[in-house]
């Protein structure tokens, strides 16, 4: 089994990154390769990789679902009891991952999360389905639970609270965050392991630096 892991090897010769190619802002370059990985057929684009960490300095990460990009930054939704919010709560740095593959390249993204407005949260929770929007009250998040009983039990006590209920309210615990970015780097694999890997960080007049870092 180790023979076979240390074995394991590709090598990544699709596309180049030149530091005069990309947008000015990271924002915008992050749109233009996201839409590269929707029409590319990247299962999921939108799933990232968030790390954070609790106030012992233990770090933690989890697959969550991007849900939304404005100017700002990078918006997720979650139950505000959950350990991910708990911990941003103490500690609201963060990062997100992307990684595409088929594209064979990463975005890393680095920053201070916030809580997103209300109404963008309201606005969110009441597209989604309603068994997302059941499951939502349903779940308490990263708490223990004997078995998977106690979840079906609450999805039916939700259920006959609201039935007749057109709309379901958003739970007072659950809502989004945007991750405020203050560097971002865009990897391209490339041949021989000399990927190309592009750093842009947030300088103190709010323009942002791009440098080329070694792979």
């Amino acid at each position: 089994m180790k023979d076979e892991i240390a074995d394991l090897r590709r090598d990544y010769n699709n596309n180049t990154l030149q530091i005069e190619e990309v947008e000015a802002l990271p924002i915008p370059q992050f749109s233009k390769w996201f839409d590269d990985a929707m029409k590319g057929g990247v299962l999921e684009p939108n799933a990232m990789i968030l790390s954070t960490v609790n106030e012992q300095g233990r770090p933690s990460s989890r697959v969550v679902l991007l849900k939304g990009v404005d100017e700002k930054g990078f918006i997720f939704y979650t139950n505000y009891q959950s350990r991910k919010a708990q911990e941003l709560a103490g500690n609201p740095m963060a990062s997100l991952l992307f990684n595409w593959m088929q594209q064979e390249r990463q975005i890393r993204i680095e920053g201070k999360v916030e809580l997103l407005e209300e109404n963008l949260s309201n606005s969110y929770y009441n597209k989604r389905p309603l068994g997302s929007r059941i499951g939502a009250w349903s779940s308490p998040q990263s708490r223990y639970i004997p078995n998977r009983k106690i979840l079906e039990e609450n999805v039916k006590s939700i259920e006959h609270l609201f039935e007749g209920n057109e709309e379901i309210s958003r739970p007072p615990f659950w809502g989004g965050f945007r991750l405020v970015p203050d560097k971002m780097e865009f990897w391209q694999g490339r041949s021989n392991r000399l990927h190309d890997r592009l750093m842009y960080s947030l300088e103190s007049d709010g323009s942002w630096r791009i440098e080329r870092i070694a792979p």
